[in-house]
């Protein structure tokens, strides 16, 4: 990549999250994906089930019944109600169109008590004491709300169900213009469709002044103007965007495989810390939960978003995924391996381990319809001592114990993703540490 590249290579990590999370939010409302049929802006779409190999959303997890909501507060303020959930673990993740997480309602954030929750468009200003519902400003007029509920198994379901049903998002004004829904870019040739899709989303939910400030080195490749220079681009413009776009894909794939020195496992506690502007209700704005450096930061938020797009900040959920085995051999299915923990996570809900395939981080399809294990696993095998042993392989255990603990892997190179919701202090400080995978 020669150095006149190296700009479109970067501007391609910076506008990444957003051209990816705007897809995800477009698919939402139009298809669906998986247990999700599709809903219309501000109204959610609930799961009937836990995720399948039928969800093709990157690293999805099987942990959770999701309902979701993609709002558009172009038409003005939205009121959230949220049920009371009793002792069931919840959250509702807020996320902006750049993919900042800018809000949290749900157990860790706000109580399992329910309560009403007003969404208002940016610059309508945040909480008050007016003794009205909470307040929560959006960063951008397109937000998600990610809903996700803890479900112990299919007799389980009834139950989320019901709370699902009393979850509801509901204009405060009236208006018979329909939400204006993402904006409409250029047409133009697949090559650059984009730059395209980045130039006119960035301009219709602009990010913070900071990120606008930082975004204005990439005027020269015409992601700036008002007008797209797309359309007929010259030569040498499509030549340094196609190379940005080979190149920011490579810094993406770099950064989303690294790992700390010595460990197979990559623990991502703080791979959604680049929010550094908007912090709303439930979420936490101290030193060790923003990263300040803006190279560091974007490109931190673009492998976030290419493995775990609207993933939550460390301190409600964190995660963990590995492609080596204790040997630094890249994982195969075709292979057998084991994964021992001599004391189950801390966590103060629950945890998994969850298999996904490559290059795409979807779950993966297998004969017993089982996606991923954790403490909540019926039939799960302890030891005497209370450890738990689990397999990862393709072929299916001969012996009865590593076959209740068996966690199908694909015939091929595999990705699995450890989930520790509520972590306790020694995981979000590192002391703890998680098992490597050993070769069977």
């Amino acid at each position: 990549m020669t150095v006149e590249h190296d700009l479109a290579a970067e501007a391609y990590v910076y506008y990444f999250p957003l051209v990816f999370d705007l897809g995800e939010v477009e698919r939402s409302v139009t298809v669906g994906f998986g247990a999700l049929a599709a809903a219309p802006f501000n109204t959610f779409a609930h799961g009937d089930r836990l995720s399948t190999d039928n969800e093709k959303f990157v690293s999805v997890n099987n942990d959770t019944i999701y309902s979701i909501a993609q709002l558009d507060l172009s038409n003005g303020p939205l009121l959230l109600s949220v049920p009371p959930t009793g002792d069931r673990y919840f959250v509702l993740q807020f996320v902006d169109a750049w993919t900042n997480n800018f809000a949290y309602v749900g157990t860790r954030a706000t109580g399992n008590q329910g309560g009403d929750f007003l969404i208002v468009p940016p610059g309508a200003g945040g909480e008050t004491d007016d003794g009205g519902p909470r307040r929560i400003e959006a960063p951008t007029t397109i937000v998600s709300i990610v809903g996700r509920f803890a479900c112990d198994g299919t007799d389980d379901i009834p139950a989320v169900r019901a709370l699902q049903e009393q979850l509801t998002v509901t204009p405060v004004l009236r208006s018979l213009v329909p939400p204006r829904g993402v904006v409409e870019p250029a047409a133009v040739d697949a090559d650059l469709a984009f730059w395209e899709k980045a130039r006119a989303f960035s301009l219709a939910y602009p990010p913070a002044e900071r990120d606008v400030q930082y975004a204005a080195r990439f005027a020269e490749l015409g992601l700036t103007d008002a007008e797209s220079p797309f359309v007929e681009a010259s030569s040498d413009l499509r030549e340094r965007l196609v190379a940005g776009t080979a190149g920011g894909e490579a810094l993406i794939a770099a950064a989303s495989r690294a790992g700390a020195p010595g460990e197979s496992w990559s623990s991502l506690p703080h791979a959604f810390d680049y929010n550094v502007d908007f912090f709303g209700v439930g979420t936490i704005d101290s030193p060790e939960w923003t990263i300040t450096d803006p190279t560091r930061r974007f490109l931190t938020r673009a492998f976030a978003a290419k493995v775990g797009l609207w993933g939550n900040h460390g301190y409600e959920a964190t995660y963990a995924q590995t492609f080596l085995d204790a040997d630094g051999d890249a994982l195969d299915g075709t292979k057998a391996y084991t994964i021992r923990f001599d004391t189950p996570p801390p966590v103060d809900a629950f945890w998994s381990i969850t298999m996904y395939d490559l290059p795409d981080y979807y779950l993966v399809a297998n004969p017993i319809g089982r996606y991923s294990v954790g403490d909540r696993t019926p039939g799960i095998v302890r030891a005497a001592d209370g450890s738990i042993t689990l397999t990862l392989s393709h072929d299916e255990p001969t012996d009865a114990d590593a076959r209740a603990n068996w966690l199908p892997a694909p015939a091929a190179p595999f990705r699995p993703m450890i989930r520790l919701y509520s972590p306790r202090e020694s995981v979000l400080d590192g002391t703890y540490r998680l098992p490597s995978i050993e070769k069977a």
